[in-house]
C-alpha cells in the first residue's frame, strides 16, 4: 500500500512538468510553424546567432574543437541540401531513368532537395546554440592548434564540394528550381482604339 502511496506521489509530482513540456513543446512548434514563410528572416537570425557565437570564441580564444565540430555537422547539412532526393546513379540501376530532367525536351520536374531549407536552417541554428551552451563548460575546452584544424576543414569542403559539383555535371542538375518557364502573350491594342486617338 505505502509503495502505491509513494507512486501515485511521484505521478502527481511529475504532472505539472509533463504539462510544463507539453505546453512548451506545443508553442514552440507553433512558433516555426509561423517562422515557415520568413525565409529572409529566420537567416538573418540564424546570421546573428552565428555572429554571437563566433564573437565569444573569438574573446575566450577556446573551444576551437567545438567550433570544428558544428563546421563539420554544416558541411554534412549543406550536402543533404544540395543532393537529390533520390540519388539518380541509383535510379539509373534500378529504373533505367533518372527522376532529374537531363534534356531540354524532358518534362519539367522541380528539384527535391534530400534535406528540405526549413530543416537545413533549423538544424544549422539549432547547432549553434548547442555551441553557444558548451562555450559554458570548461571540459568542452580542449586545447588544439586551430590553424590545423581551419586547414583540415578547409580541404575537406573543397574535396567535398567538387565531389557535388562533379555529380551535379554528370547528371546535369542544379540544386535550385526557379520554377517551370511561362510566355505572356503581349496585348495587342483593338485596332479602333488607335483610330480614335488619331
Amino acid at each position: 500500500m505505502e509503495g502505491s502511496g509513494t507512486g501515485d506521489d511521484a505521478a502527481t509530482a511529475m504532472a505539472p512538468i509533463a504539462k510544463w513540456k507539453s505546453d512548451f513543446s506545443r508553442t514552440f512548434q507553433f512558433c516555426l510553424d509561423r517562422s515557415t514563410p520568413h525565409l529572409t528572416e529566420r537567416w538573418l537570425g540564424t546570421l546573428a546567432i552565428a555572429a554571437i557565437y563566433v564573437l565569444r570564441v573569438y574573446l575566450l580564444q577556446g573551444f576551437y574543437i567545438v567550433s570544428y565540430g558544428i563546421g563539420i555537422y554544416i558541411l554534412n547539412l549543406l550536402i543533404g541540401f544540395l543532393s537529390p532526393k533520390v540519388d539518380p546513379e541509383l535510379e539509373l540501376e534500378h529504373l533505367d531513368e533518372v527522376s532529374l530532367p537531363t534534356k531540354g525536351s524532358d518534362e519539367f520536374k522541380p528539384f527535391i532537395r534530400r534535406l528540405p531549407e526549413f530543416k537545413f536552417w533549423y538544424s544549422i541554428t539549432k547547432a549553434f546554440c548547442i555551441g553557444f551552451l558548451m562555450t559554458f563548460f570548461s571540459i568542452f575546452d580542449v586545447p588544439v592548434f586551430w590553424p590545423i584544424l581551419l586547414f583540415y576543414w578547409i580541404a575537406l569542403f573543397v574535396l567535398t564540394m567538387k565531389r557535388q559539383i562533379m555529380h551535379m555535371i554528370k547528371y546535369k542538375y542544379i540544386p535550385f528550381s526557379t520554377g517551370k518557364q511561362r510566355y505572356t502573350e503581349k496585348k495587342t491594342a483593338p485596332s479602333g482604339t488607335s483610330s480614335a486617338i488619331h
